[in-house]
């Protein structure tokens, strides 16, 4: 009887579809005396990794009276997917404790789980358990390593594993590749990119992305026709969200159009999340604004990051009231805005003038969020008192910055002292150049920006104590700057 019912049991783990489906199979199993099962409980905690559900796992673990190796796999698998990493180790620990030996099926994940918490010393330790049990030759084996090391930034320790392998699947170039694209060397990733007997799409979403990343733009877009014209590969999810910000920033709409047509015939378009927010930010940096809302309201599900995608669009596109408008609708339903967040509301309110919205929205980011503000909202917060004459309370806002933000602070400082050249404000000029040399102490223009506000109000006496200033710290006026008047700049 229980052998018939394991049987039904394990085809509806292999047919889940939710976790609340995945708790009633779990009640199902138990019902029926399995719940000492590990085969079961193997197949159950697999799937408790795929949805990101291992402390549920672990209470089951936890009261399994003898756990096999299969059990244990599956755990350290499950953590080394999800984390915490740290709990795929302990349970190895705990293994050994049984005198239960590892496999292959072991090792494997372990090494993903030193790769993710990038602990190079603690992965190599694995690495020499690998080789003294002798698994070192098992592909998925290999792949560890070879993610360890590259993940780590330790490219010539994985080149070396890579140059003995003889069978080196697509996934091992494509680790690679992405090493040497995430540290800097893109040309000996594209050198092992044009090497490759068999590229898949994730080789070109690797390389594509690798060279946007590098500010190569030009080449990344190139490299992406190339993947359709000469190589017939066909576009991914993956490479569609690369590809847009890609034409955002080099203007390329008729490309950015394509992949908009192309993601609607594929149905990528209405499946998507990243793909349809990946559209709002490309139409909205294009200016085409209409057609930005378009996508975003036909979109059938969205993210905080849908929301914020629109709220920057409106903003950039100078719609700053909509943009306003619509961080309440998001707010009434029930999505929690995040830093981003702000920064686009805030943004909005800068370019519409809407003082009062940018103070409400600046104060409720602490008091009901509880999102400490970073040097971006600072920036918008001077931007928008700047821009309506409020210059003392720009200067305020910025005094108030903690401690430990404000050696990042001379960017706003200087936005704030254009805002005070706009107004004439003097007095405030006069105490944010002070705050500017406080900063950089070493930056002459400073102190002749200084001088320049006292020989406008002709304060002599001011003007010889900058010079003095600048003599007890060794500064030296670079060329081209001179004593002419700031206000008339």
């Amino acid at each position: 009887m229980n052998r018939s019912i394991e049987k039904k049991v394990l085809r509806l783990l292999h047919g889940h579809k939710t976790w609340n489906s995945l708790r009633q199979i779990h009640a199902h199993f138990v019902r029926h005396g399995l719940d000492q099962c590990n085969q079961v409980l193997s197949h159950f905690v697999s799937v408790c990794g795929s949805l990101n559900k291992m402390q549920y796992a672990d209470r089951l673990f936890d009261q399994t009276h003898n756990p096999n190796i299969f059990l244990f796999n599956a755990m350290i698998k499950g953590y080394s997917v999800s984390g915490p990493f740290e709990e795929s180790l302990f349970l190895f620990s705990w293994m050994k404790s049984c005198a239960i030996w590892a496999d292959e099926y072991t090792f494997a994940p372990l090494l993903k789980a030193c790769s993710s918490n990038g602990d190079l010393k603690l992965g190599q330790c694995v690495q020499k358990e690998v080789f003294a049990r002798g698994f070192d030759g098992f592909s998925s084996v290999k792949i560890g390593v070879v993610e360890l090391y590259t993940m780590c930034g330790a490219m010539e320790d994985a080149h070396k594993v890579f140059d003995e392998m003889t069978d080196r699947e697509a996934i091992i170039w494509n680790l690679m590749i992405r090493g040497y694209c995430k540290r800097g060397n893109v040309d000996r990733g594209m050198y092992l990119f044009r090497n490759m007997t068999e590229r898949t799409v994730v080789s070109w979403n690797i390389m594509i992305s690798g060279l946007a990343q590098s500010g190569r733009d030009g080449e990344a877009l190139a490299l992406f026709r190339e993947m359709q014209d000469q190589e017939g590969v066909k576009p991914d999810e993956a490479s569609l969200v690369t590809v847009l910000p890609i034409c955002a920033r080099l203007g390329a709409l008729d490309v950015g159009k394509w992949i908009h047509s192309y993601a609607e015939y594929t149905g990528i378009y209405l499946n998507s999340i990243p793909v349809g927010n990946a559209l709002v930010d490309f139409y909205s940096k294009c200016g085409n604004l209409d057609t930005a809302m378009r996508i975003f309201n036909q979109m059938l599900k969205k993210n905080v990051v849908s929301w914020n995608a629109m709220i920057s669009g409106l903003a950039l596109n100078g719609k700053g009231e909509l943009g306003s408008d619509l961080f309440y609708e998001m707010t009434s339903q029930v999505f929690c805005p995040n830093d981003s967040t702000f920064v686009g509301v805030l943004s909005c309110c800068a370019h519409a003038g809407l003082v009062e919205k940018g103070r409400a929205f600046f104060s409720s980011m602490v008091a009901d969020y509880q999102i400490e503000p970073k040097l971006e909202h600072y920036g918008c917060m001077v931007d928008l008192l700047g821009r309506s004459g409020r210059v003392r309370e720009a200067y305020d806002i910025i005094r108030s910055m903690a401690p430990h933000q404000r050696p990042t602070a001379a960017p706003l400082w200087g936005a704030l002292l254009g805002a005070c050249r706009n107004h004439g404000e003097m007095r405030i000029a006069e105490l944010v150049v002070k705050e500017i040399i406080e900063i950089e102490p070493w930056n002459s223009g400073n102190y002749v920006l200084l001088s320049n506000i006292y020989a406008e109000e002709e304060r002599w006496d001011e003007v010889e104590k900058v010079r003095e200033m600048m003599r007890e710290r060794s500064v030296r006026k670079s060329s081209g700057l001179s004593a002419i008047g700031w206000m008339n700049e």
